[in-house]
């Protein structure tokens, strides 16, 4: 988010918390270091115009209208000139941060930049700490607690489909899929503890059939929520695909095939492979990380059987097996017990794959326990990524399936967030239960406060300093 991203309306903002942010301003270089056309110097806070002012010649920063550029150029504390720049100024409250704000587009690299960023705090600004823009523009109201740490999830996007959900999280469709369960709660808690202050008149303010079908619907809503995990876990992190399989039986090839290049060192000689070795690929917008692993054998080679352990150890943390054999050689019964161990006590998705089709004349059907089989040749698939096609519909069944069709507002991706949510949700199971079992309206009231107050922990109503500062404390500087 840049402070151009904020809405002119300022009817339309969140009302601010009681926390402020500091009274002080605060600047920090917003690129990435390294050579670039351009680079970002940032300043937020009461005196932002003012200290930009001091070090800018051109018009005079301290009486331009907000949302407006101005070129001229930022002087050193000396008086030297630094750099030809662009000075943006956004007025509070209509910025990103709530504050005045200050954005100069100077040219990229580092040494300019970093200049900039020293004549503005020799001028009376202090460097930021990591994630303070985005907490300033949550303690004052510009947006949510969910929203600002969809602003890191986003910056870390390593794949579309990650990047729409934390897309649609900063957008704050997540937050409004909460808030009005939120809101929904706290009126029927409202009516219920109404009638508390009216037992000696015998006056029923809450319709008990409406709490029945809402209390219904907010665990319905909970649970989904708290099942959507393992698919944000996904989508943040991406799949882990382990290959797997004896030596030469076709795995690196693999690996090149998938990834579309030469990641693996490929040899006819067993035993080539000796680590294991980690290539990315987006498929259907998902990340997948395929890893490549040493053949699994007995082995009296120590550096080869370090990396048989190593194999094993990939794949006790993967989240599918490629399983590959030679389709002339089959599956041997130690490999055979192997599968079957694997998914008797992992419960592993595995993908059993025969390899080199090319070289047998009539490729048999496998079946193993009704894993699902593909046969190919890998070799092939190098050159031609149709042979890859089933394989690929398969994988995308067992870990992906309904990915395409899912509600990025209804995917947690956030492991704060399902701590709240798993204690909200047995919260509202309490008060379904105290319901049916009518059980007085104090303790049913406890159940749906208790449910509220997780709900607004994680949009931020509710929260404390040590939270925010581990949040917050995650981001890069200037951000």
């Amino acid at each position: 988010m840049t402070a151009s991203d904020s809405e002119p309306n300022d009817s339309e903002q969140r009302e601010p918390m009681t926390a402020t942010a500091g009274s002080d301003t605060i600047a920090a270089i917003a690129t990435a270091r390294g050579r670039a056309a351009l680079a970002i110097v940032r300043l937020s806070g009461p005196e932002a115009v003012s200290v930009a002012a001091a070090c800018f010649r051109g018009r005079d920063l301290r009486v331009v209208d907000s949302h407006t550029a101005h070129v001229g150029y930022v002087l050193a504390k000396d008086g030297a000139e630094i750099d030809h720049v662009v000075a943006t100024v956004f007025r509070a409250p209509r910025s990103a941060t709530g504050e005045d704000i200050v954005e100069i587009s100077c040219h990229g690299g580092d040494f300019a930049p970093a200049l900039i960023l020293e004549s503005l705090i020799h001028h009376g600004a202090r460097l930021a700490e990591p994630g303070e823009f985005t907490q300033r523009a949550f303690l004052n109201g510009k947006m949510d607690l969910a929203q600002a740490e969809a602003v890191a999830e986003l910056i870390h996007a390593s794949s579309s489909l990650s990047h729409r959900v934390s897309l649609s999280h900063l957008q704050g469709r997540y937050s409004d899929v909460l808030g009005r369960l939120r809101d929904e709660l706290l009126e029927l808690c409202a009516f219920v503890e109404l009638e508390i202050d009216f037992t000696d008149e015998d006056v029923e303010f809450a319709d008990r059939a409406r709490l029945e079908a809402l209390l219904a619907h907010a665990d319905d809503l909970l649970a989904g929520l708290l099942a959507s995990y393992r698919v944000g876990e996904l989508v943040r992190d991406g799949v882990r695909v382990v290959i797997g399989g004896r030596p030469n039986a076709g795995k690196s090839t693999l690996l090149n095939a998938l990834v579309g290049r030469d990641r693996a060192i490929v040899s006819h000689i067993p035993g080539t492979t000796r680590d294991a070795i980690e290539a990315d690929a987006e498929i259907d917008g998902l990340l997948f990380r395929f890893v490549d692993t040493a053949g699994l054998r007995e082995t009296s080679d120590a550096i080869e059987a370090e990396g048989v352990r190593r194999a094993h150890h990939s794949i006790d943390r993967a989240d599918v097996l490629l399983y590959v054999y030679d389709l002339a050689a089959g599956l041997d019964e130690a490999e055979v017990q192997f599968l079957q161990d694997v998914t008797d006590q992992d419960n592993l998705p595995i993908i059993l794959i025969g390899n080199k089709r090319d070289l047998v004349e009539q490729p048999a059907a496998a079946s193993l326990n009704g894993l699902p089989f593909v046969d190919l040749s890998a070799e092939r698939g190098q050159r031609d990524t149709g042979e890859l096609d089933t394989l690929v519909r398969l994988l995308l069944d067992t870990v992906a399936a309904g990915l395409a069709g899912t509600d990025a507002s209804h995917v947690v991706t956030n492991q704060r967030h399902r701590q709240h949510l798993r204690e909200a949700l047995r919260a509202v199971r309490a008060a379904r239960h105290a319901l049916d079992t009518g059980l007085t309206g104090d303790l049913f009231t406890l159940d749906l406060r208790a449910a509220l107050h997780e709900l607004g922990a994680i949009t931020g109503e509710i929260t404390n300093e040590d939270v925010l500062d581990q949040i917050f404390s995650r981001f890069c500087i200037g951000k």
